[in-house]
């Protein structure tokens, strides 16, 4: 007898939704997701679609109607609880556009739980779009199937950051003019944690004082060369992954 085929098919579109979602609720799906799953993966009736709310996880659905203006889903069955990630947040300056985003979609990718945008006096970007930024988050968290998206913090300047820092949790400081082996840091630490990366022309004196003189602050290297900016944040965010946090953890 041939296989029953698996329920959903890795080939289901996976969706953010706002929840909380539950079994056999009704979801309506409108604007440019409903565009995303009738045009470009030409769900019909029977299909299944893969839903994640950020608040109870990661449900299979079933397309009961898809109609001009909509997609209309059945909740079926719940596949994973929302996950728990590492107490792990990203502390980057802002870059440029371009670079700032493929920050974003990687720290999401890497299982990072904060990113907060820092603001420092090399930076050559001043503003971020918040609902462009979260836009970017949750695209990422769909296509490498993250069922908790990352908080995404408004900017902040480096003094007020700095001024308001959590004494519970450490602050990695990627200091390009050196500091301990980032490795053998990474691997000794218990509790929450941060990394902080500077911008395109790195920080200045007067920042790496203030960064040294947190009683938390633990300055880094990254290696022997001269990181970009978007290469010091992915290349942190993947050691500390890889050392302390989950991706030494068994797949369920």
């Amino acid at each position: 007898m041939p296989a029953t085929p698996a329920w959903p098919p890795k080939s289901a579109p996976r969706l953010f939704v706002q929840g909380p979602l539950a079994l056999r609720e009704r979801v309506e799906i409108d604007g440019k997701q409903a565009h995303y799953l009738k045009g470009v993966m030409r769900v019909g009736p029977g299909d299944a679609v893969v839903l994640c709310d950020d608040q109870t996880g990661e449900w299979a659905a079933r397309v009961i109607d898809a109609w001009k203006r909509g997609v209309v889903l059945s909740v079926d069955s719940q596949l994973r609880p929302r996950e728990e990630v590492p107490d792990f947040t990203l502390c980057a300056a802002l870059l440029k556009k371009d670079r700032f985003d493929l920050v974003l979609e990687k720290a999401c990718e890497l299982g990072v739980a904060r990113i907060q945008p820092v603001l420092t006096r090399r930076c050559v970007a001043d503003k971020l779009n918040l609902e462009r930024a979260r836009a970017i988050l949750t695209e990422a968290a769909e296509q490498c199937a993250r069922t908790a998206l990352p908080l995404l913090l408004e900017p902040v300047k480096l003094d007020a950051m700095l001024k308001a820092w959590d004494p519970a949790r450490a602050l990695f400081f990627a200091d390009e003019l050196g500091g301990k082996l980032a490795l053998r840091q990474f691997g000794t630490h218990q509790g929450p944690a941060a990394l902080l990366v500077g911008p395109e022309g790195g920080f200045d004196d007067a920042e790496r004082q203030a960064v040294r003189a947190l009683p938390q602050a633990r300055p880094i290297t990254l290696g022997p060369r001269v990181l970009r900016g978007e290469t010091a944040a992915i290349a942190g965010c993947a050691l500390w992954m890889g050392v302390s946090g989950d991706w030494g953890r068994t797949p369920d």
